[in-house]
């Protein structure tokens, strides 16, 4: 009986042998060397345990279990080798064993073989729940061997254990990636052959695009002159053979469309060897303005996929459609241009899943440009510095550093990533002077009522304070035009007033904002005064870049203060950095005092980025098959407050989208983000506790009484007095 690993609902039938050596040609192709012959390796053993009888009873409707994607790893485990051979194996049995499920966790060598779900656990069992072992065949997709290694293991530094080992476990997420994405595309293209997927991009068309973009403005005033010299200047120094470019632009000088032409003139001097561009930004706020720029500039040029939560592609009535096609770019990044999210990236790269982890070789021969560097967490930037440092190094990518308060990551780069170049784009500091439209003054500790008393005397202010219950408190305390925004408002609440803002403010009317540091990110509004309680300096440097933006008065001014608020954890520790680098430089916006800033941060946590490797004993057994893949992933995580989304439903659109997702459809629930507040977890216990939250059919958890919430400042914590707003 022919063997088979796939049947479709109407009958038809793909034998396991195309399978296998379609998926095997898929990974080889997908990977870069050395690691071409590892990852055909990877996909000829997949799928071998389908080769079993109780395997192919299921695929004509027996209900018995068989744990088929085990099997292949077992008959790596099982092939005599020499010494290089067996440093290969524990990589091609993870990928194997985990294709399904996700990479396991390498576990001990105690570990029970009934039950247990790492890798030598799953090793333990012969070959299936059954015991049977007859997936064994003659056929010639049975004879598998070791590729060789000699190239691989030529990326090694041997006397560098710690580094073997954390390149080991990124080799292992590479080729897992190269082999779940082939696998998947292999069965797609089989059981769903209406599916077109491909997308497009004429880099020629986008780089004449974006070079005549900058060249229509003007350089007629002082500030756009030296705007047009500083972005001359980071042209001037690309060097393509530099691993990492890093672009230290000011605030208005022009830094995203810059780094756009970089990423294009890399492209166009590697002879279109690197294909597309990966843009990184910490914030979806950001990435909803980067990516209209994009749309409008290069837009009829190339095919633009946005990959975030506020980002929704329509239920596509066609598979050939646009639409269609960069939904599913979204899966994999097969695309010319992706715009996404710090925490989609930098988490796909240590994660576990193959729904995560599949993008992860379309990041090989990219430029991969980094928003907001320094918005980089402090606890996860060794990982992430690695991270950057192997995709450069050994997958042929190319890095852009971007920011306007740039840590100098000097002495990191020489620690965790020495193998890469890395060069300053911007070396000529002397036209900077031109792009300080405010003055920074400490105004040592304030109350909120002063506060909001001196920004109720400024055509347009704006005070941004340190939690959500401050900005309430400040609103309170206004009258007049104002506004509030915090992430008690949903997403599309906070959208519709930034709009309004924006017109008030273009309008020349009279306006006082009120703000969590939300608006730091990138929110492109221009006030005459801005207050700030005291942070990070970054923070307040960044609250001071919504400070005179447009240059239309000589300086604004930008006033940092403390109250009586406590802070605690990191954002204390960043404050207290601050308030110090305060006391002795004049003007805190100074490129020393913002370098001593970050170098006495990352001294002071140096034993937390010490930690936040793979290789640190909670995850890690000494032994390259005892990798905790999975409790490592769950650890890495950017945003490390655990939250709630509570649906706001106060209007007919929400209304129908939560029927729609008690449907179990994805993208309703996926836009039901748009209209949703993240609630801390001892918020939302309260609340559904007390009943003013309930679990909807969909599975999603609903505000019951729509009068908890205001479109104006958000979810009314403090309506009933059950709990306390913190």
């Amino acid at each position: 009986m022919k063997k088979l690993a796939h049947i479709t609902h109407d009958g038809r039938e793909q034998t396991l042998s195309e399978h296998l050596e379609n998926v095997s040609k898929l990974a080889e192709k997908f990977a870069k060397e050395p690691f071409k012959d590892i990852a055909k390796a990877a996909g000829a053993a997949h799928d071998i345990g389908k080769n079993a009888q109780a395997f192919q009873e299921r695929l004509h409707g027996s209900k018995e279990k068989f744990e088929h994607s085990a099997c292949g790893a077992i008959e790596i485990q099982n092939l005599q080798c020499g010494k290089s051979g067996e440093v290969i194996k524990p990589l091609l049995e993870y990928c194997i064993a985990g294709h399904h499920t996700g990479l396991p966790d390498g576990g001990t060598d105690g570990d029970s073989a009934d039950g247990s779900a790492t890798l030598k656990a799953r090793l333990k069992r012969a070959d299936s729940y059954t015991g049977k072992s007859d997936y064994h065949g003659s056929e010639d997709y049975m004879k598998l061997s070791l590729p060789d290694v000699t190239e691989f293991l030529k990326l090694f530094d041997m006397n560098d254990r710690k580094g073997f080992f954390e390149k080991y476990a990124f080799f292992t997420h590479y080729v897992f990636s190269c082999l779940t994405d082939a696998d998947y595309l292999d069965t797609e293209a089989f059981c769903s052959p209406g599916i077109i997927r491909g997308t497009s991009g004429d880099t020629e068309k986008m780089y004449v695009a974006v070079k005549n973009n900058l060249g229509a403005f003007k350089a007629e005033t002082e500030l756009q002159k030296c705007r047009t010299k500083i972005q001359q200047q980071a042209l001037s120094n690309l060097d393509e053979s530099c691993d990492i470019s890093i672009l230290n632009m000011p605030t208005g000088s022009g830094k995203t469309l810059c780094s756009l032409m970089l990423a294009l003139e890399m492209i166009k001097r590697s002879c279109t060897r690197l294909k597309r561009i990966i843009y990184v930004i910490p914030y979806t706020s950001i990435i909803e303005q980067t990516a209209d720029v994009f749309e409008k500039i290069i837009g009829k040029y190339t095919d633009i996929v946005q990959h975030h939560s506020n980002y929704f592609y329509d239920d596509p009535g066609e598979n050939d459609s646009a639409e269609s096609k960069l939904k599913k770019a979204c899966e994999n990044w097969d695309a010319p241009v992706i715009i996404t999210t710090s925490v989609q990236f930098f988490e796909s790269l240590y994660h576990y899943k193959s729904s995560r982890l599949r993008k992860l070789h379309n990041l090989a021969d990219s430029v991969i440009v980094f928003d907001e560097i320094h918005l980089l967490p402090v606890d996860h930037i060794q990982p992430c510095l690695k991270g950057v440092g192997y995709i450069t190094k050994y997958l042929g990518s190319k890095a852009i550093f971007l920011s306007a308060t740039m840590p100098n990551y000097d002495k990191l780069f020489a620690k965790y990533i020495p193998e890469c170049r890395a060069k300053h784009l911007i070396t000529d500091r002397s036209d900077f002077g031109s792009f300080e439209k405010c003055l920074y003054h400490n105004l040592g500790e304030q109350t909120l009522e002063g506060i909001a008393e001196k920004a109720s005397s400024a055509q347009s202010s704006l005070i941004v304070v340190n939690s959500r219950k401050s900005a309430r408190n400040a609103f309170n305390l206004l009258s007049g035009n104002k506004y509030h925004l915090s992430t008690y408002m949903t997403p599309h609440d906070r959208k519709q007033t930034i709009k309004k803002i924006r017109d008030d403010l273009e309008n020349g009317r009279k306006v006082c904002v009120v703000s969590t540091s939300l608006i730091e990110a990138g929110v492109d509004l221009d006030f005459e005064t801005v207050f700030r309680q005291t942070a990070g300096l970054d923070s307040i440097l960044q609250s001071g870049g919504r400070c005179n933006r447009e240059g239309k008065r000589d300086k604004g001014d930008v006033y940092f203060f403390s109250t009586d608020e406590k802070l605690n954890g990191n954002l204390a520790l960043r404050a207290n950095i601050t308030n110090q680098l305060a006391a002795k430089y004049d003007n805190i916006n100074d490129k020393l005092c913002i370098e001593e800033y970050f170098e006495r941060l990352f001294k002071f946590k140096e034993k937390d980025i010490e930690c936040a490797t793979i290789t640190s004993k909670e995850y890690f057994h000494g032994s390259i098959s005892s990798f905790a893949f999975r409790e490592y992933a769950n650890s890495f995580e950017f945003i490390k407050d655990e939250t709630v989304s509570v649906v706001i439903d106060n209007c007919e659109e929400t209304t129908a989208l939560l029927e729609r997702a008690a449907e179990l459809c994805t993208s309703a629930k996926r836009m039901l983000q748009s209209y949703s507040v993240s609630l801390r977890l001892r918020e939302f216990s309260a609340m559904l506790r007390t009943g003013r939250v309930r679990l909807h059919q969909s599975g999603l958890y609903v505000l019951d009484d729509p009068n908890d919430y205001s479109s104006e400042i958000g979810l009314l914590l403090d309506r009933h007095n059950d709990m306390i707003v913190v």
